[in-house]
């Protein structure tokens, strides 16, 4: 389930970066590619490359991409206290910054939704285009809970978390296609990313809250839901699309874990919005 295949990558490029927020640090990050900027940030538990390789190969020949990986993941360190969602938001313009780019695309799966999320409200000046898969604006009691379970069985036994996550995470269509050495190598994956370094977005994860924040956003955006998800269902990415001003939601068969079942279907669709947003940007 998740693709490991190394990015090439480019030396981070510094000539054009600009002045960063105060005290944010930038995060650790892919850059590959010349071109616009698109930034990316993956979900829960994932990192750049198991979220994002296939589309920053698929791109690189005309955008600037950067793949930040959020606390946790990659070697960003674990935040010593509760991650702070808008210092987190700093930190991934500031990558972008490191990286010399001033305006960008922004692309978020789940957490990465939410975070790219709160940098559009943050620094609207700086983002180009929002594409948004299995976001929300609150945690629900009911995410709180699902979060907070997650996080003990993690705490408990790893390899039992990675197996409740297939069940909820992927979609009837896969499910019903794997045999049982299919589900082993699934859960095998899923055991491979899962530590405590995970902890942190999980916390984070159950106490969203971006109904300050939505109201700020003025870029043009994609909210895009998985209609069989059941970790962030579509009621979700429609109250999201309606509370960011003029969104366009597409809704679409899969799971939560829609780049992983099905990438084709989810890259294509990212970056068709991306480049008809760029053509836009062109004028």
């Amino acid at each position: 389930m998740v693709r490991t295949e190394p990015v090439r990558t480019e030396p981070v490029r510094t000539e054009l970066a600009r002045i960063a927020p105060a005290g944010a640090e930038p995060l650790d990050r892919t850059v590959a590619g010349t071109g616009p900027g698109l930034v990316l940030l993956h979900g829960t538990g994932a990192d750049a490359v198991s979220n994002w390789g296939p589309l920053v190969d698929a791109v690189r020949d005309r955008y600037t991409v950067v793949a930040p990986n959020l606390p946790g993941a990659g070697a960003t360190p674990v935040d010593l206290g509760p991650i702070d969602l808008d210092a987190l938001a700093d930190r991934v313009l500031a990558t972008a910054r490191s990286a010399g780019l001033e305006r960008f695309h922004l692309v978020g799966h789940s957490l990465g939704a939410v975070v790219a999320t709160s940098v559009a409200a943050r620094h609207p000046a700086a983002v180009t285009s929002l594409a948004l898969h299995a976001g929300w604006v609150r945690s629900a009691p009911r995410e709180a809970f699902m979060f907070d379970l997650w996080a003990r069985l993690l705490r408990t036994d790893p390899a039992l978390l990675a197996r409740q996550l297939i069940l909820t995470a992927m979609g009837p269509g896969l499910l019903g296609a794997l045999d049982d050495a299919g589900f082993a190598e699934l859960a095998a994956g899923f055991a491979a990313m899962l530590d405590d370094r995970v902890l942190g977005q999980l916390e984070l994860d159950a106490r969203v809250d971006l109904r300050d924040a939505v109201g700020r956003v003025v870029a043009p955006a994609l909210v895009l839901a998985s209609a069989d998800d059941q970790v962030v269902p579509p009621h979700h990415q429609r109250e999201l699309a309606g509370a960011l001003r003029g969104a366009e939601y597409l809704e679409v068969p899969g799971g939560h874990g829609l780049p992983f079942e099905d990438p084709a279907r989810f890259f294509a669709i990212v970056t068709e919005y991306v480049d008809r947003q760029q053509a836009r940007a062109r004028g």
